[in-house]
């Protein structure tokens, strides 16, 4: 019997990075893939199917997942995966029109001339794209770095269709965003579960050491490999399974997380979305069920199906859907997705997440009415029902908090003996929102401190 090697891969969209390829070639080891499809395919594949003459033909009898690729093509896809880019940077999934765009990289060659997330790719170079798969969009798409591509694209917001032409280019990218909220709160965005992404999520939990809680950004995330997201699964003390998967046969087998040294040591969100796919699901699923952490967001794509990546004796590599991953209970998540614990608008998860954390960190303060559309000059009056000693007030005792961003710099100025005013010293930012924060540290005439702090939830107009 032949050996191949192969790995395991969940992802559900690519960065386009390939070169042209040819689709059939002579050379083909047509009789491997068929005997690895009959083997190992998740579903019995009928005879008819394993018998057409070349590989794409049989591939295309399977879902959209199951793909061949030559060697360099298959070190491209992984790149991608490694956030090792070139191209116009985007990240795309399967449409019936085409291929459609589910996030542009911020200042690549694609953000640049105005192709937008949701924009469906229909034509490049004059060759219609309705109906293939991602992999050989990416060959008419991807190139060599300073080359131009012709590409056409439906957008949905207009209704309208447009023809951009676009250089190609090389295109750096961190996998791992960090940085600290207002009120202490530590945010962690990552982008792909690529080999070293656990490592990478434990250097940046260790810069955050001190935070109330954190944000871990799961949001527009197509996937990676399957060790990582057990090690991934393996940063929250909770989570102690990671998932279940089942091949053709339907036997459930339950894999672990991996602990790691260094784990989330406060609450933690997880912020997901309808094109957090494959193993952010997989993550998501399982601390759902687990209690691991609270999700915001839209509910995920769906995605539940696991590819094994197969290297063929000419160094080309077989990407076939080998078993469908469920949460460690058996909750299905192919075509089904994860539903959030709290479900938000788009584009509202970070600021909801955000504020929750505030208010659970703050849990016995007082709740102030709260100031609707107020304009971005606005100002803020604090009066109290005694006499204070204004002396013991320093910045430190309030905070104004922009949801989802940074501490906004404040001055406080002294109205009269009860009365101090909060001004921003820059203006609030239009339809977003804000909380005001007011610590119990002050100090009455009478040498009484406050028993207890307050809040106040700000929309701006």
């Amino acid at each position: 019997m032949k050996k191949f090697r192969f790995f395991l891969l969940l992802v559900i969209a690519i960065t386009l990075v390939f070169s042209q390829m040819s689709i059939v070639s002579a050379a083909e080891p047509i009789d491997e893939v068929r005997d690895l499809i009959g083997r190992y395919y998740v579903e019995e594949v009928p005879s008819s199917t394993l018998l057409k003459p070349a590989i794409k033909d049989i591939t295309d009898e399977l879902d959209p997942y199951s793909v061949y690729m030559t060697k360099k093509e298959f070190d491209r896809f992984t790149n991608t995966i490694n956030q090792e880019l070139t191209g116009i940077g985007v990240v795309l999934e399967e449409h019936e029109q085409g291929v459609k765009i589910i996030q542009v990289i911020s200042n690549g060659p694609a953000d640049q001339v105005g192709l937008l997330a949701g924009d469906i790719i229909i034509n490049v170079n004059g060759v219609s794209l309705a109906g293939e798969s991602v992999q050989t969009a990416a060959s008419y798409i991807g190139g060599e770095a300073e080359t131009s591509v012709s590409i056409s694209v439906l957008q949905q917001t207009a209704g309208s269709t447009l023809t951009k032409t676009i250089i190609r280019k090389k295109i750096s990218l961190q996998n791992i965003e960090t940085k600290w909220l207002g009120g202490n709160i530590g945010y962690i965005r990552l982008n792909s579960f690529s080999m070293d992404a656990a490592v990478q999520l434990q250097k940046a939990i260790q810069t955050l050491n001190g935070v109330k809680g954190f944000i871990f950004d799961l949001r527009n995330n197509g996937g990676g490999y399957v060790s990582t997201a057990q090690e991934v699964l393996g940063l929250f003390p909770n989570a102690e399974l990671a998932f279940q998967l089942r091949d053709r046969n339907q036997n459930p087998e339950i894999y672990k997380a991996l602990k790691q040294d260094i784990q989330f040591s406060k609450p933690v969100h997880v912020l997901v979305n309808k094109n957090s796919a494959s193993a952010s699901e997989m993550v998501s699923a399982s601390i759902k069920e687990q209690n691991g952490a609270i999700l915001y967001g839209q509910k995920t794509y769906g995605k539940g199906s696991m590819q094994s990546f197969f290297i063929l004796n000419d160094q080309s590599v077989l990407k076939l859907t080998t078993a469908k991953f469920y949460s460690p209970g058996g909750t299905e998540i192919n075509h089904v997705g994860v539903t959030p614990n709290i479900v938000t608008e788009t584009g509202e998860e970070l600021a909801i997440s955000h504020k929750d954390h505030l208010l659970k960190a703050y849990s016995s303060y007082k709740k102030l009415p709260t100031l609707s559309e107020v304009p971005t000059t606005k100002t803020f009056t604090i009066t109290m029902n005694i006499n204070m000693d204004w002396n013991t007030v320093s910045m430190e005792n309030i905070q104004l908090v922009h949801l989802g961003g940074q501490e906004t710099e404040i001055t406080v100025q002294k109205l009269d003996e009860r009365r101090i005013k909060v001004i921003p010293k820059k203006p609030l930012l239009p339809k977003e929102k804000y909380i005001l924060l007011i610590h119990p540290n002050w100090k009455s005439k009478n040498n009484q401190i406050m028993k207890s702090g307050s809040y106040v939830e700000v929309s701006v107009k």
